[in-house]
């Protein structure tokens, strides 16, 4: 076999393998051999077919594969033992000649090889990046205090209404002259929150509201004759509501009201584990320090969007086998819906943009030699649970729960690729803000979401 390897430019080359009939012999017989053995055909004893009759049925097909093989492997030696620095995979060359299979002893495949542009990423003290440091004001926490204390508060039962009250008692119906109407609608424990009324007029009677106090109101205009509300207060189906658009008597026999729970030790406990906080002043202290680290986050997110940008500019104007690329690119997304050759020309060059960001940050992992292990990608995934369970205000989740969750999130592949790219972008951010100049900024909210556009 004769492998040759020949550069056309800076970003191009030719690759070409010679396979002589010797190099792919030996696997082709061993394939045809095991055709023999695997073979049932009418006629024989299983692996007692002859090897005349095999080679006539299989011979190419065993060729090929063995072919195939061979060429695999003299490719993927060739390019690694080189170090050939390849852009997606070899492309079979236009230039390739036919070779019949049945009746080609040697063969000569060409390639077409994508090559990485060669250039230098190179940052110091002397390079300078903004870093946007996230004001928390005492609004934002109290904000949370609130919601915390919202979502861990109760129902208990009082006897005159408040806005956002919930009313239960039996809805009945009434005629025209304000009695019972015959035959009319009863609802036993209905419910009723006329917060919720489209109208306004509708809400006033209900103010003040006491205990066993029947109100007289009219649901259709209350909910401005929406068929879903009134379908699920009348329980009846939304084709009947137009047929009960009269007045209705609401008999209250409790009123209910959610009361947001008290800024105690047990709320603490609630929501950090027992004794971890034990004031108002660390509570609000540690809801602080929550904020502070999640806005952190967002601010290394930006730190490594512009210094991206800052690197990119620095290093400049880079030549990519465009050309080639293309035409990768076009084989991997043809068969894909909608894929045309002006989407391919639309989507190509944010490809190159994802390309030459891939290069750098291939340098500069290795230069600041960041390495990802299994406990970097597992500790990943429990801080990402936990990061769900923070959005529904649940901070003290048992590590033995986390573990569970996290377990189950490295059993995809895509989720496991997924946080491998989180885990390098987060130490390569810890390790160029010790590298490059930071140029603190202090900002409130509202000026970081516009930065981020």
């Amino acid at each position: 076999m004769n492998v040759k390897f020949e550069k056309t430019d800076a970003v191009n080359g030719v690759l070409t393998l010679s396979i002589q009939a010797a190099d792919y012999a030996d696997k082709a017989k061993k394939a045809l051999n095991n055709f023999c053995k695997n073979a049932k055909m009418p006629g024989f004893r299983p692996g007692m077919v002859p090897k005349s009759l095999a080679q006539k049925m299989y011979g190419t097909d065993a060729k090929a594969k063995a072919l195939n093989e061979v060429l695999g492997e003299a490719l993927t030696n060739y390019i690694q033992e080189n170090k050939l620095p390849v852009l997606g995979e070899p492309m079979t060359s236009e230039s390739q000649k036919p070779m019949p299979v049945e009746t080609t002893e040697d063969f000569e495949f060409v390639f077409d090889i994508a090559l990485a542009p060669e250039f230098k990423v190179e940052l110091d003290s002397k390079d300078t990046v903004a870093y946007y440091d996230i004001k928390v004001s005492d609004e934002m926490v109290q904000q949370q205090v609130e919601s915390f204390a919202q979502r861990n508060g109760h129902n208990e039962k009082v006897d005159t209404y408040a806005d956002r009250d919930i009313l239960r008692g039996n809805l009945v119906e009434l005629d025209a002259k304000g009695n019972k109407k015959r035959n009319g609608l009863v609802v036993e424990q209905a419910s009723v929150m006329p917060s919720f009324f489209k109208n306004e007029e509708q809400k006033k009677l209900f103010e003040g509201t006491q205990l066993n106090t029947p109100v007289v109101f009219n649901p259709t205009t209350a909910y401005d004759g929406n068929e879903t509300e009134l379908a699920s207060l009348l329980k009846v189906d939304k084709e009947q509501v137009a047929e009960h658009a009269g007045d209705f008597k609401l008999e209250v026999l409790e009123i209910s009201r959610y009361v947001a729970a008290p800024i105690d030790q047990k709320l603490f406990d609630q929501i950090y584990g027992e004794g971890t906080v034990k004031s108002e002043e660390e509570f609000r202290a540690k809801i602080k320090e929550g904020i502070s680290a999640q806005f952190q986050n967002d601010s290394d997110y930006k730190f490594l969007q512009d210094a991206r940008a800052y690197i990119d500019n620095k290093v400049g104007e880079v030549q990519f086998p465009e050309a080639l690329l293309k035409r990768f690119m076009w084989e991997q997304n043809k068969d894909r819906e909608g894929f045309t050759e002006e989407k391919l020309d639309e989507e190509f060059p944010k490809s190159i943009q994802e390309l030459k960001w891939h290069l750098m940050r291939e340098q500069l992992v290795e230069q600041n030699q960041i390495k990802v292990e299994d406990a970097d990608v597992k500790a990943a995934a429990i801080e990402a649970t936990r990061f769900q369970f923070m959005q529904y205000g649940i901070n003290n989740i048992p590590d033995e729960y986390l573990e569970n969750y996290a377990q189950e999130m490295l059993k995809k592949r895509e989720q496991v690729n997924n946080l491998v790219d989180h885990v390098i972008n987060r130490k390569l951010t810890i390790a160029l803000k010790n590298v490059v100049n930071l140029d603190h900024k202090s900002v409130t909210t509202e000026e970081f979401q516009k930065l981020l556009g």
